[in-house]
Protein backbone atom coordinates (compact mmCIF):
# COMPACT_ATOMS: atom_id res chain seq x y z
CA UNK A 1 0.00 0.00 0.00
CA UNK A 2 1.42 3.38 -0.99
CA UNK A 3 2.02 5.70 1.92
CA UNK A 4 1.77 9.49 1.57
CA UNK A 5 3.97 11.95 3.46
CA UNK A 6 3.04 15.09 1.53
CA UNK A 7 0.49 16.66 3.85
CA UNK A 8 2.74 16.32 6.88
CA UNK A 9 5.79 17.70 5.11
CA UNK A 10 3.85 20.68 3.81
CA UNK A 11 2.25 21.35 7.21
CA UNK A 12 5.63 21.39 8.96
CA UNK A 13 7.22 23.55 6.25
CA UNK A 14 4.43 26.12 6.46
CA UNK A 15 4.49 26.05 10.26
CA UNK A 16 8.19 26.90 10.13
CA UNK A 17 7.51 29.64 7.54
CA UNK A 18 9.88 28.06 5.01
CA UNK A 19 9.48 28.29 1.24
CA UNK A 20 9.73 25.36 -1.14
CA UNK A 21 13.00 26.80 -2.43
CA UNK A 22 14.52 27.05 1.05
CA UNK A 23 13.61 23.47 1.92
CA UNK A 24 14.83 22.18 -1.44
CA UNK A 25 18.17 23.93 -1.02
CA UNK A 26 18.67 22.55 2.50
CA UNK A 27 17.75 19.05 1.35
CA UNK A 28 19.87 19.21 -1.81
CA UNK A 29 16.94 18.45 -4.14
CA UNK A 30 14.94 20.42 -6.69
CA UNK A 31 12.11 22.73 -5.71
CA UNK A 32 9.91 20.88 -8.20
CA UNK A 33 10.55 17.56 -6.45
CA UNK A 34 9.61 18.98 -3.04
CA UNK A 35 6.40 20.37 -4.55
CA UNK A 36 5.51 16.99 -6.10
CA UNK A 37 6.17 15.18 -2.81
CA UNK A 38 3.99 17.62 -0.90
CA UNK A 39 1.17 17.03 -3.41
CA UNK A 40 1.69 13.25 -3.21
CA UNK A 41 2.50 13.11 -6.91
CA UNK A 42 5.65 11.10 -6.25
CA UNK A 43 6.89 8.94 -3.38
CA UNK A 44 10.30 10.04 -2.14
CA UNK A 45 13.26 7.67 -2.06
CA UNK A 46 14.43 6.95 1.47
CA UNK A 47 17.52 9.17 1.14
CA UNK A 48 15.36 12.04 -0.12
CA UNK A 49 12.90 11.54 2.72
CA UNK A 50 15.74 11.60 5.26
CA UNK A 51 17.16 14.75 3.66
CA UNK A 52 13.78 16.49 3.85
CA UNK A 53 13.30 15.41 7.46
CA UNK A 54 16.73 16.84 8.29
CA UNK A 55 16.01 20.08 6.43
CA UNK A 56 12.74 20.53 8.33
CA UNK A 57 14.13 19.26 11.64
CA UNK A 58 11.35 16.69 11.43
CA UNK A 59 11.02 13.63 13.66
CA UNK A 60 10.66 10.46 11.58
CA UNK A 61 8.36 9.04 14.26
CA UNK A 62 5.91 11.79 13.38
CA UNK A 63 6.06 10.92 9.68
CA UNK A 64 5.33 7.24 10.25
CA UNK A 65 2.91 7.58 13.19
CA UNK A 66 -0.23 7.02 11.09
CA UNK A 67 1.31 4.07 9.32
CA UNK A 68 2.06 2.37 12.63
CA UNK A 69 -1.52 2.89 13.80
CA UNK A 70 -2.93 1.35 10.64
CA UNK A 71 -2.28 -2.29 11.50
CA UNK A 72 -4.42 -5.22 10.51
CA UNK A 73 -6.45 -6.81 13.29
CA UNK A 74 -7.57 -10.42 13.05
CA UNK A 75 -10.81 -10.89 14.95
CA UNK A 76 -11.98 -14.45 15.63
CA UNK A 77 -15.65 -14.64 16.62
CA UNK A 78 -16.44 -17.19 19.30
CA UNK A 79 -18.88 -19.12 17.11
CA UNK A 80 -16.32 -19.56 14.31
CA UNK A 81 -13.22 -20.52 16.29
CA UNK A 82 -11.17 -23.22 14.65
CA UNK A 83 -10.85 -26.33 16.79
CA UNK A 84 -9.41 -29.81 16.81
CA UNK A 85 -9.32 -32.65 19.29
CA UNK A 86 -7.02 -35.24 20.73
CA UNK A 87 -8.13 -38.02 23.09
CA UNK A 88 -9.77 -36.22 26.00
CA UNK A 89 -8.56 -32.77 24.85
CA UNK A 90 -10.29 -29.99 22.88
CA UNK A 91 -8.21 -27.16 21.39
CA UNK A 92 -10.01 -23.95 20.39
CA UNK A 93 -7.75 -21.64 18.41
CA UNK A 94 -7.97 -17.96 19.38
CA UNK A 95 -5.07 -16.64 17.33
CA UNK A 96 -2.41 -17.86 14.96
CA UNK A 97 -0.16 -15.10 13.65
CA UNK A 98 3.27 -15.60 12.15
CA UNK A 99 5.49 -12.97 10.60
CA UNK A 100 9.04 -12.86 9.33
CA UNK A 101 11.63 -15.08 11.01
CA UNK A 102 8.79 -16.99 12.71
CA UNK A 103 8.03 -14.06 14.99
CA UNK A 104 4.45 -14.44 16.12
CA UNK A 105 2.08 -16.10 18.56
CA UNK A 106 -0.61 -18.71 18.70
CA UNK A 107 -3.19 -18.90 21.46
CA UNK A 108 -5.76 -21.46 22.52
CA UNK A 109 -8.45 -22.28 25.00
CA UNK A 110 -7.71 -25.89 25.91
CA UNK A 111 -10.23 -28.14 27.63
CA UNK A 112 -8.78 -31.28 29.22
CA UNK A 113 -10.97 -34.07 30.56
CA UNK A 114 -10.09 -35.74 33.91
CA UNK A 115 -7.05 -37.97 33.48
CA UNK A 116 -6.26 -36.68 29.98
CA UNK A 117 -3.14 -34.70 29.08
CA UNK A 118 -1.55 -32.58 26.37
CA UNK A 119 2.11 -32.32 25.55
CA UNK A 120 5.06 -34.66 25.18
CA UNK A 121 7.32 -36.40 27.70
CA UNK A 122 9.87 -37.00 24.96
CA UNK A 123 10.64 -33.65 23.36
CA UNK A 124 10.18 -29.89 23.53
CA UNK A 125 10.39 -27.18 20.87
CA UNK A 126 11.83 -23.73 20.29
CA UNK A 127 10.23 -20.76 22.06
CA UNK A 128 8.15 -19.99 25.12
CA UNK A 129 4.75 -20.97 26.48
CA UNK A 130 2.43 -19.30 28.96
CA UNK A 131 -0.70 -20.79 30.46
CA UNK A 132 -3.47 -19.56 32.74
CA UNK A 133 -5.86 -21.92 34.51
CA UNK A 134 -9.45 -20.73 34.14
CA UNK A 135 -11.07 -23.67 35.95
CA UNK A 136 -10.18 -27.11 37.22
CA UNK A 137 -6.86 -28.36 38.54
CA UNK A 138 -3.81 -29.34 36.56
CA UNK A 139 -0.33 -30.71 36.88
CA UNK A 140 2.36 -29.17 34.67
CA UNK A 141 5.55 -31.15 34.16
CA UNK A 142 8.46 -29.30 32.53
CA UNK A 143 11.60 -31.41 32.33
CA UNK A 144 12.00 -32.94 35.78
CA UNK A 145 9.89 -30.33 37.59
CA UNK A 146 6.24 -30.84 38.49
CA UNK A 147 3.95 -27.91 39.34
CA UNK A 148 0.36 -28.16 40.57
CA UNK A 149 -1.90 -25.48 39.13
CA UNK A 150 -5.19 -24.27 40.57
CA UNK A 151 -7.77 -21.83 39.17
CA UNK A 152 -6.16 -18.43 38.61
CA UNK A 153 -2.61 -19.83 38.60
CA UNK A 154 -0.38 -19.16 35.60
CA UNK A 155 2.92 -20.60 34.43
CA UNK A 156 5.46 -19.57 31.81
CA UNK A 157 8.51 -21.49 30.66
CA UNK A 158 11.03 -22.12 27.91
CA UNK A 159 9.50 -24.79 25.73
CA UNK A 160 12.71 -26.56 24.69
CA UNK A 161 12.31 -29.11 27.51
CA UNK A 162 9.67 -31.86 27.30
CA UNK A 163 6.46 -30.61 28.90
CA UNK A 164 3.06 -32.10 29.69
CA UNK A 165 -0.12 -30.62 31.14
CA UNK A 166 -2.32 -33.22 32.87
CA UNK A 167 -5.80 -32.84 34.34
CA UNK A 168 -5.11 -34.08 37.86
CA UNK A 169 -8.55 -33.25 39.23
CA UNK A 170 -12.05 -34.70 39.07
CA UNK A 171 -13.49 -31.84 37.02
CA UNK A 172 -12.76 -30.58 33.52
CA UNK A 173 -9.58 -28.50 33.29
CA UNK A 174 -9.87 -25.34 31.16
CA UNK A 175 -6.78 -23.24 30.38
CA UNK A 176 -5.81 -20.27 28.23
CA UNK A 177 -2.53 -21.07 26.50
CA UNK A 178 -0.08 -18.97 24.45
CA UNK A 179 2.89 -20.19 22.41
CA UNK A 180 5.57 -18.08 20.73
CA UNK A 181 6.76 -18.53 18.10
CA UNK A 182 3.96 -20.60 16.54
CA UNK A 183 4.84 -24.27 16.30
CA UNK A 184 3.92 -26.35 13.25
CA UNK A 185 3.80 -30.14 13.33
CA UNK A 186 2.00 -32.87 11.42
CA UNK A 187 -1.21 -33.87 13.18
CA UNK A 188 -0.82 -37.55 13.94
CA UNK A 189 -4.56 -38.15 13.53
CA UNK A 190 -5.42 -36.13 10.41
CA UNK A 191 -2.05 -36.11 8.68
CA UNK A 192 -2.43 -32.34 8.16
CA UNK A 193 0.03 -29.62 9.13
CA UNK A 194 -1.29 -28.23 12.40
CA UNK A 195 -0.33 -25.56 14.88
CA UNK A 196 -0.61 -27.43 18.16
CA UNK A 197 0.09 -26.42 21.74
CA UNK A 198 2.25 -27.95 24.46
CA UNK A 199 4.51 -30.14 22.38
CA UNK A 200 1.87 -32.41 20.83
Amino acid sequence: MRYHFGEKIRAVRERRSLTLREVAKKAGVSESLVSQIERNKVSPAIDTLLALADALDLDLEYLFADYRRDRSVHVVRKKVRGSFTRPGVLYERLAQVEGRDRVGIEAYVITVEPGAKTGSIEYGHQGWELGLVESGRGELTVGNQVHRLNPGDSASFRADSPHVLTNSGKDTLRVFWVITPPKGVIDRYTGQLEKTPSGD
